[in-house]
């Protein structure tokens, strides 16, 4: 046991060995009232260090991103592909100095990722490790205000970063302000604490439904080596840079992308059931043909399942189900349409 854990749990906190963590509201219930400042701790994320002389040099040959661009104030989403293009993960990277990068990515892509990346950081001068970190989320209304309050600095814009002393301080899109704290032990149990008595602890739940809302999917094992980068609308969120040089995977992600020949995409939607469907169960027609797969699921305030999936494209609309419920299609927050990182980098 250790003080981080102890102190949640002293809060309510349940744990549960596939990462749903809450305080004591209905598993998988995801509901942030709008007035609200909630604290939530994110289990599902996980960091990796890449450290050394040639780790820029390093990262510029295996990810997506545009390396350069992650300069300790703009933190850009990236993907690491097999050399088909499938994404093997995706995640955010951030500079912390000179020659060290962290890389947030699900947690369950950590030693895969590593086993992966180790095959070639074998030529270069670099150390890739798992620093000892926890991360939350502090969202809502004044969440801008409170984290300003306790690290005294206005905290990034979105997919912006902030390094105060040893904590990272990250924005990710949503329907609310959404932040990340990421810290040694020690430094998260402090901001936790200082946060704790003008916030409210929920379940992990609430920042997937906010991932979900937001259009913003986070691969897990399940969906490991399956997708094309552009099958999770990664180049509508800036993560796929077409203006760098050569990394694993590159032909094909930009073949895919100039001669337009994605035949999937991520799509949001509505069941009507507060049944969770597991990532990976499929979306099928009225048929039962399959036409697709959930990537994450979580309850909203009204108590039905929102969903991420990735989806075959077709011209003409078709009922879809998963599980039976009648799936129906909602908005994306962006368009699906190519964003340069390059053109993000000096708004972070």
């Amino acid at each position: 046991m250790n003080d981080w854990i102890e102190h949640l749990e002293a809060q309510g906190l349940v744990r549960s060995a596939t990462h749903e963590w809450h305080f004591g509201e209905a598993t998988g219930q995801a509901h942030l009232p709008l007035e609200t400042t909630a604290l939530a701790p994110l289990p599902q994320f996980s960091i990796m260090e890449i450290a050394g002389a040639d780790a820029e040099r390093f990262l510029q040959g295996q990810t997506s991103a545009q390396v350069t661009l992650a300069n300790g104030d703009f933190a850009p989403l990236t993907a690491f592909c097999s050399p088909k293009g499938r994404m093997l993960a995706n995640g955010q990277l951030m500079r912390l100095e000179e020659g060290r990068y962290w890389l947030l990515l699900d947690s369950e892509l950590i030693e895969p990722l590593h086993e992966q990346l180790a095959k070639y950081a074998a030529f270069y001068k670099v150390e890739i490790s798992q620093p000892a970190v926890r991360t939350f989320g502090v969202m809502g209304r004044d969440a801008a205000d409170r984290l300003e309050s306790h690290f005294t600095t206005a905290p990034p814009e979105t997919w912006g970063m902030q390094r105060v002393g040893q904590a990272v301080l990250l924005r990710h899109p949503g329907p609310v302000a959404r932040y990340m704290v990421i810290a040694p032990e020690a430094t998260a149990l402090e901001a936790w604490q200082s946060l704790q008595p003008t916030t409210t602890a929920v379940g992990n739940a609430v920042w997937r439904l906010h991932d979900i809302q937001a259009g913003l999917a986070w691969l897990g094992a399940a969906q490991r080596d399956s997708y094309l980068p552009q099958m999770l609308n990664w180049e509508a969120l800036a993560g796929i840079s077409f203006r760098k040089g050569c990394y694993t995977g590159q032909e094909v992600v930009a073949r895919a992308h100039f001669r337009g020949q994605v035949k999937k995409r991520l799509q949001r939607g509505r069941l009507a059931s507060h049944v969770l469907p597991a990532p990976g169960t499929p979306v099928e027609d009225t048929a039962g043909k399959s036409q697709g797969e959930v990537l994450s699921a979580a309850l909203d305030a009204d108590g039905q399942t929102e969903v991420l999936a990735v989806i075959t494209q077709r011209d003409e609309p078709r009922a879809l189900v998963v599980e039976g419920n009648a799936l129906t299609p909602l908005d994306l927050p962006y368009a699906v349409e190519r964003v340069d990182p390059e053109s993000l980098a000096g708004q972070a």
